[in-house]
C-alpha cells in the first residue's frame, strides 16, 4: 500500500526517467525549423561539422540534440517518415546503453537510426543486430537511405558472404547483421592464420533488435565451430535397434519438466542383454552407455515435426522459440546422430569443438550495448544481472486500446481445437482478420487441415515456409484474412489493417496454447493494436496442454470438476489466468537459473579464451616472434635446472644423465660436458644459463641452415598450429570436466568452485604444454616445403561446421560429411557390416 501511494505521488522510476529526458526532446524540436531551412547540401554537411566538434572535445551527449534533429530531417527527406517524440526518447535510451521497450508498431527500426548515426560519428563503427538475414538486408536498404544521404557508409553481414565482402561490411560506419553472423565471425577471426584476413574490428557499440529473443531465448545455446572427429557410426545404429524393445516405467523413467530420461535397474539389465554387454557401467563400456542414454532421449523426449523435421534425408532442428528451421545446426554429444539413427537417415560424422562462445559473453565484450524490443520488462532483472542493462519502457505514440480477454480453458485438446475452429469461422464470416498463434509446426498444420475441410481460406506461416513470411504477415490485417503462425514467426514485420477492418474491431489474436514464457505470449498479443489501432486477443487452453499438465493442471482440473462442467463447456475466469501466469513465472525462473548456470561455467572458459585469443592475435600481428621463442627457451631451461640442480650437493654429483636426457627430450641435442672450472661453484641459475646459451646456439645454427625468413615463417606456423591443436583438446577436456562435475555435490563440494579450480589447473598445464610442444617441434622439424598460411586456412575452412541458435551462420565450405540419402530396409547397412540394414542395425 505504501509503495502504491509513493508511486502515485512521485511516479514510478521509469516515469521519472522518461520525464528527465523531456527537456532534450524540447531542444530537438526547437532545432527542427532550422534543419528544415537547410539545403540538401547543408544538411549533408552536418556530419562533417559534428565530427569536427567531436574531435575538438565535445562529447556525444553535447552533440545529441543536433545529431538527432539532423537524422529526423534526413529521414523526412529520404523516407517521408518523421520521428515522433516518443521515438526520440527511445533513441536517447539506446544511446545511454540501455534497453528500450517499445510496443509493436512504434517504429523501433526507425528509432535505431538516431543513436546509430550519433555513435557512428566517432568512426569506431556501430553494429545493429537483427534476428534474421531478411531483416538485416531490408533495414540496410531501407534505413540505409538516411545514412547514405548524410555521408555515412552502411554494410550488411549475411549468410554466404566471403571474407573480403565481410571485411568491407565491417569497415562501414554502420553494419547490419544477425547475432549468429557477428558471433561466428568473432570465433573464425580467432582461428585465422593471417592478420589481413581478420574481418571484424573492435566491438564498440551494438544495438540489438528483438533483444529479448537474442540475449535471453537464444542465450542457452552457445555458438560452436567444430571440425570432423572420425568415429564409427556403427554403435549408433546398433543401440538404436534396441530402444523400441525398452518399455516406459519398466525399463526407463522420464521427467518432462527436466527434459531427462534414465534407465531403471531392469532397463540396464535389458540393455546389457540386447547389446550382449556384460556390464554397461564397466569403464570400458562408458561410451556404449552414453550412446544408450542419447538414443533414449532421441526416442522419448524429441518429437518429429516439433523439435526437428526430416527433410531431404537430413534431421533439421526446429528452433523452440521462433519455430524456424536451423539447417546446418546440430545437437551436440551424439544426440543428433541418435536422431539420425532413429529416423533411418545417413549418420553424419561426429565433430569436435574447435571454438565456442555464449551470446552472453560475446555481447558483453562491446564497450556499449543497447537493445530494443516490445517485451523486455518481465526479464528486467536478468538483463540487469547478466548484462548490466537497465530497461526503460517508452510511452506509446497513441494510446493502447487493444482488448486482452481472459483465457478460456477446456478439459481436452479436442474440445479446445473445436472451439478454436468455431471462433475462427465466426470471425472469418464477420470479416474480422485473425492471427492464430501455435507453439509448434504440427499444430499449425493440423489446424490448417481442419480449416481446409471447413472451406476457410487461410495462410500458414511456419518454419517450413518462412521465406515468404514478410509477405504473408503483411497481408494478415486484410478483411477476412486467416493467418496461422508459429509463435514468433514474422517478427519485425508490421501488420497493417486493411480497409474497413478498424470498424470490425481490428486484428484478433487467437492463441492456441500458452508458452512457457509470458514474454512470448505478449509478443503474439503485440501483433495487434499497433499505433492506436483497435484489436483483441484471447488464448484457448486445455488441461492436456504441456504447461498446465506439467505445472499445475491438477488444481485447475479439480476446480472444473467441482463446477461440474460438461464436455465442450469452457471455464473463463481471471483467477485461472492468474494461476497460469504463476506457472509461467516459475518456468521463467527455472530457465533463468539454467542460463545463469551456463554463464557461470562459460565465464571460466571465457577468461581462458581471452588469453588464448590474445596470444594468437599477437602471433599474427608480429611477423618476428624470435624474442618469444628465446623467452620460452629461457623458461624451459630454468625449469630443467630447477628439477636437477640440487643446491645441497656438489655440481659434479648432480644427475647429469637426467639433465642430458631432459635437454635432449626438449631441444633435440645432447648438452656438451662441462669442464672442471665451469662445474666449480655451479648453481641452479648458472646451469639454467648454460642450457640457455647452448640451446640458443643450436637454434641459431638451424636459422643459418634454413634462412632467417624461413625460420620466422616456421616459428609462426608451428606455434599457431600447436596453440590450435592443444586448445581444441583442452576444450574437449573442459567439456568432459563439466559433464561430470555435478557429481562433486555428493561429496559436499561446490561443483562450480571445483570446476573453476580444476579448470585453472588444466589451463596452466595447457600453457606449459604449448611451450614444450612448440619448442620440441621447432628443434626437430626438417625443412621440406612448409605449408603456407593460406593453405592452412583453406584446409581449416573446408572442415568447419557451425552450430548454435538462430537460423544462419558463416558459409560452410564443404564440411566433411557423408551423403544424406535415406537408408532403406533392404539397403546395405551403413555400419559397413555387409548385411542388409533390416538384419543388422535396423533390427
Amino acid at each position: 500500500m505504501v509503495l502504491k501511494l509513493l508511486t502515485s505521488l512521485f511516479g514510478s522510476k521509469n516515469e521519472r526517467e522518461i520525464k528527465r529526458l523531456q527537456p532534450l526532446v524540447d531542444q530537438i524540436n526547437q532545432l527542427e525549423a532550422r534543419m528544415q531551412g537547410l539545403s540538401d547540401a547543408d544538411l549533408k554537411a552536418q556530419t562533417a561539422k559534428l565530427k569536427t566538434a567531436l574531435e575538438n572535445g565535445a562529447s556525444l551527449d553535447d552533440l545529441l540534440p543536433e545529431a538527432f534533429a539532423t537524422v529526423r530531417e534526413a529521414s523526412v527527406r529520404t523516407l517521408k517518415m518523421r520521428h515522433f517524440d516518443c521515438q526520440l526518447i527511445g533513441g536517447m535510451i539506446l544511446n545511454m546503453g540501455r534497453i528500450a521497450e517499445m510496443k509493436t508498431g512504434e517504429g523501433k527500426t526507425l528509432v535505431a537510426t538516431l543513436p546509430a548515426y550519433l555513435n557512428a560519428l566517432t568512426g569506431k563503427g556501430v553494429h545493429i543486430i537483427t534476428v534474421n538475414d531478411y531483416l538485416a538486408r531490408r533495414d540496410t536498404e531501407w534505413m540505409g537511405q538516411i545514412y547514405t544521404f548524410l555521408g555515412l557508409e552502411v554494410g550488411t553481414i549475411v549468410h554466404g558472404m566471403d571474407d573480403q565482402e565481410r571485411k568491407r561490411a565491417y569497415g562501414a560506419d554502420i553494419t547490419y547483421g544477425t547475432n549468429n553472423e557477428f558471433g561466428f565471425d568473432y570465433l573464425r577471426d580467432n582461428m585465422k592464420f593471417d592478420i589481413d584476413t581478420i574481418v571484424q574490428g573492435d566491438l564498440h557499440y551494438a544495438i540489438v533488435d528483438e533483444v529479448d529473443s537474442i540475449l535471453i531465448d537464444e542465450a542457452r545455446t552457445p555458438l560452436i565451430i567444430s571440425g570432423p572427429a572420425e568415429k564409427s557410426t556403427h554403435l549408433y545404429y546398433q543401440v538404436n535397434g534396441i530402444i523400441p524393445s525398452l518399455k516406459a516405467e519398466q525399463h526407463y523413467t522420464k521427467d518432462e519438466k527436466a527434459r531427462s530420461v534414465a534407465l531403471t535397474e531392469e532397463g540396464v539389465a535389458a540393455a546389457e542383454r540386447l547389446l550382449q554387454v556384460e556390464n554397461l557401467y564397466d569403464p570400458r563400456n562408458i561410451e556404449t552407455l552414453h550412446h544408450v542414454n542419447q538414443a533414449l532421449k532421441a526416442h522419448t523426449l524429441f518429437k518429429r515435426d516439433v523439435d526437428y523435421i526430416v527433410k531431404e534425408g537430413q534431421v533439421i532442428i526446429v528452433d523452440e522459440f521462433t519455430g524456424r528451421l536451423m539447417p546446418g545446426r546440430r545437437y551436440s554429444e551424439g544426440l543428433h546422430q541418435a536422431l539420425e539413427a532413429k529416423e533411418g537417415v545417413r549418420i553424419e560424422n561426429e565433430n569436435q569443438t574447435l571454438a565456442t562462445i555464449t551470446f552472453q559473453n560475446y555481447f558483453r565484450m562491446y564497450d556499449k550495448l543497447a537493445g530494443m524490443t516490445g517485451t523486455a520488462d518481465t526479464e528486467a532483472a536478468e538483463f540487469k544481472k547478466i548484462y548490466n542493462l537497465e530497461v526503460n519502457v517508452v510511452p506509446t505514440n497513441m494510446p493502447m486500446i487493444r482488448i486482452d480477454n481472459p483465457d478460456v480453458i477446456y478439459k481436452t485438446r479436442r474440445e479446445k481445437y473445436e472451439a478454436v475452429l468455431d471462433e475462427i469461422e465466426a470471425l472469418h464470416t464477420k470479416g474480422q482478420p485473425v492471427l492464430v498463434g501455435t507453439i509448434s509446426i504440427d499444430v499449425s498444420e493440423q489446424i490448417a487441415e481442419k480449416l481446409k475441410k471447413r472451406g476457410i481460406k487461410h495462410a500458414v506461416l511456419n518454419a517450413k515456409n518462412h521465406e515468404a513470411e514478410a509477405e504473408i504477415i503483411s497481408m494478415a490485417g486484410q478483411r477476412a484474412a486467416v493467418t496461422i503462425s508459429t509463435n514468433m514467426a514474422g517478427r519485425g514485420t508490421d501488420i497493417k489493417l486493411g480497409e474497413g477492418v478498424t470498424e470490425l474491431g481490428g486484428l484478433h489474436i487467437l492463441g492456441t496454447e500458452r508458452h512457457e514464457s509470458r514474454r512470448i505470449d505478449n509478443q503474439l498479443r503485440g501483433r495487434s493494436g499497433r499505433q492506436g489501432d483497435p484489436g483483441s486477443s484471447r488464448f484457448y487452453l486445455s488441461l492436456e496442454d504441456d504447461l498446465l499438465r506439467i505445472f499445475g493442471g491438477q488444481r485447475i482440473g479439480s476446480i472444473m470438476e467441482r463446477l461440474g462442467l460438461q464436455d465442450g463447456e469452457p471455464i473463463e475466469h481471471n483467477l485461472i489466468s492468474r494461476a497460469i501466469e504463476n506457472a509461467q513465472t516459475k518456468v521463467e525462473a527455472h530457465n533463468f537459473d539454467i542460463r545463469k548456470h551456463l554463464l557461470e561455467y562459460d565465464d571460466v572458459m571465457n577468461q581462458q579464451r581471452e588469453v588464448i585469443y590474445r596470444q594468437r592475435r599477437e602471433l599474427l600481428m608480429g611477423n618476428d616472434i624470435k624474442e618469444t621463442i628465446l623467452d620460452t627457451i629461457g623458461e624451459r631451461a630454468d625449469q630443467i635446472a630447477a628439477q636437477f640442480a640440487d643446491e645441497r650437493a656438489l655440481a659434479e654429483d648432480w644427475d647429469w644423465q637426467g639433465i642430458s636426457d631432459a635437454v635432449f627430450k626438449q631441444f633435440n641435442y645432447r648438452i656438451k660436458p662441462f669442464d672442471a672450472d665451469t662445474l666449480d661453484g655451479l648453481n641452479e641459475e648458472g646451469l639454467a644459463q648454460e642450457i640457455y646459451d647452448q640451446t640458443v646456439a643450436v637454434h641459431q645454427a638451424r636459422e643459418t641452415q634454413f634462412g632467417t625468413d624461413a625460420m620466422r615463417h616456421l616459428e609462426r606456423i608451428v606455434m599457431l598450429q600447436t596453440v590450435d591443436n592443444l586448445w581444441k583438446d583442452h576444450l574437449l577436456s573442459m567439456d568432459h570436466l563439466k559433464e561430470g562435475i555435478g557429481l562433486r555435490g555428493y561429496a559436499q563440494q561446490n561443483p562450480l568452485l571445483v570446476y573453476k579450480k580444476e579448470g585453472f589447473d588444466m589451463f596452466q598445464a595447457l600453457i606449459e604444454r604449448i611451450k614444450e610442444e612448440t619448442l620440441g617441434i621447432l628443434f626437430r622439424i626438417q625443412l621440406a616445403e612448409p605449408a603456407s598460411l593460406e593453405e592452412m586456412q583453406k584446409k581449416q575452412d573446408q572442415e568447419l561446421v557451425f552450430s548454435g541458435a538462430g537460423e544462419s551462420g558463416p558459409p560452410k565450405k564443404k564440411p566433411i560429411r557423408r551423403a544424406n540419402e535415406k537408408v532403406g530396409r533392404n539397403d546395405p547397412c551403413p555400419c559397413g557390416s555387409g548385411k542388409k540394414y533390416k538384419k543388422c542395425c535396423g533390427r
